[in-house]
């Protein structure tokens, strides 16, 4: 079974990013999922931004990292939207990366490094119509594109944040096929 490092959106660790983490604990992987925002979570994407504003993106930062300490190496990095800044920047520079689980985001590749690292499987999930995901897109598609441990799903529809069972954009059957997706991802690495 595999250990995941999970971490939340900006609008914090909510109901449904703890339900999410428990489907797959309930599957048998170890999830860890820290509360970068000590407990606040934000009914809006903006209420969150504006809290990361005033407590600085830096701090934050050294939060997601600090997030990492005392765990092994050897895990799976994974993000929702947001999160996917610090599972992204993990699975690219910390060796003994398993795998890495992108949702609703993905950066380009050369943001923390030249190429992806080599031998590490990422699955990278988003809406077609998510306009935060379609910014993100062509940075996914070159991912997909550079090694053949990536794998992109795009889903139907438009919303963002929609594996978070607590928010409206949630779409039961999307995430149930990524959570399915996400599983066998989990059980190869």
């Amino acid at each position: 079974m595999a250990e995941v490092l999970l971490y939340h959106h900006i609008q914090g660790l909510t109901d449904g990013v703890r339900a999410f983490a428990d489907d797959l604990r309930q599957a048998g992987h170890t999830v860890h999922t820290p509360d970068l925002f000590d407990g606040r979570t934000f009914a809006g994407i903006e209420e969150g931004f504006a809290f990361v504003r005033e407590q600085g993106l830096d701090a934050i930062r050294e939060r997601g990292a600090a997030a990492a300490d005392g765990l092994r190496p050897e895990l799976v990095y994974a993000g929702f939207s947001f999160g996917v800044t610090f599972a992204q920047r993990l699975a690219q520079t910390r060796p003994g990366a398993r795998g890495a689980l992108f949702v609703d985001s993905c950066l380009p590749v050369t943001e923390f490094g030249e190429a992806w690292p080599e031998g590490v499987p990422v699955q990278i999930h988003g809406k077609e119509g998510d306009e935060f995901f379609d910014e993100d897109l062509p940075a996914a598609r070159e991912l997909a594109g550079a090694t053949a441990a990536a794998e992109l799903f795009v889903y139907p529809g438009d919303g963002h944040l929609f594996a978070d069972s607590s928010l409206a954009a949630y779409d039961p059957e999307a995430s149930r096929l990524l959570l399915e997706r996400v599983r066998a991802f989990l059980t190869s690495v």
